[in-house]
């Protein structure tokens, strides 16, 4: 960047009093959706959280009307728990690293629509959490007693087991993969990822025949279209096509096994 650049950027960051927020909302499943906007006051590094919690402290929009305060999730603040997902100018992330001196302005958010609205910002990810649940994303133990040490991985597996392992259930991949919709019953990317870990874990994998016909089923595998968004969208890095093409090989593996009726791997 030129000096002149550095310049001007600088002096617009001196010369920004408010950010305008334009957020979708909607007061419930059943109800219209509608744009409102705010005016914050602006301060340097502030997040789009900061932003949304200065509106719920003075729900006043740009109007000068004063306003039911805008829903949202959030717990955790730094990128861990995936509960402030949405949608932030167009483009499925996390509200908490989303910088405001590194947004265009306005500043537009909307919630995710691959979920259903609860309300504005808020939406029911069941439909995430329940494949999680088909595909058996667990490590099963017998009882809660010690069992001593557990079986150890290859170094060489634990290091790429460890990258699926960063999955926090945001949701964001399900948001960006046009396959995951009312009208599909695909279970997305993250649950597919969950599978490939939870079958490299070496007590995991006592449960890997019935994952993969999970996936192999209504709903699985077949369903991914290798359009590629989710690995552009999702916030930790994690290689979900490299899973998929994985899991493409081990289910037709399975499908061969289950054809002969063998068990051998």
């Amino acid at each position: 960047m030129s000096v002149a650049s550095e310049e001007r950027k600088q002096g617009s960051e001196q010369e920004l009093s408010t950010v305008r927020l334009i957020i979708t909302r909607q007061d419930g499943p059943d109800q219209a959706s509608y744009e409102e906007s705010f005016d914050v006051p602006y301060r340097k590094n502030m997040n789009v959280i900061s932003a949304l919690m200065a509106i719920r402290r003075r729900p006043v929009n740009t109007k000068g009307e004063e306003t039911s305060p805008p829903q949202w999730e959030m717990n955790c603040l730094e990128e861990v728990c995936g509960a402030c997902s949405m949608m932030i100018n167009g483009r499925p992330r996390q509200a908490c690293t989303a910088l405001i001196d590194k947004l265009e302005k306005p500043i537009r958010l909307a919630p995710m629509k691959t979920f259903p609205i609860v309300r504005d910002l808020v939406v029911d990810r069941s439909r995430m959490f329940d494949a999680l649940k088909r595909v058996k994303a667990w490590i099963p133990i017998d009882g809660t007693y010690d069992l001593g040490a557990g079986p150890r991985m290859a170094e060489s597996k634990r290091e790429w087991a460890y990258e699926l392992s960063k999955c926090m259930t945001c949701g964001v991949c399900l948001e960006a993969c046009p396959n995951v919709n009312s009208k599909s019953d695909f279970i997305g990317p993250a649950p597919l990822s969950q599978v490939r870990l939870f079958n490299a874990h070496p007590t995991g994998a006592l449960h890997k025949t019935e994952r993969l016909h999970t996936i192999m089923g209504k709903g699985g595998i077949e369903g991914c279209g290798n359009s590629q968004n989710c690995v552009e969208v999702c916030p930790k890095g994690i290689p979900l096509t490299t899973s998929i093409a994985e899991l493409n090989r081990a289910t037709l593996v399975q499908s061969f096994k289950d054809f002969f009726g063998s068990d051998k791997e």
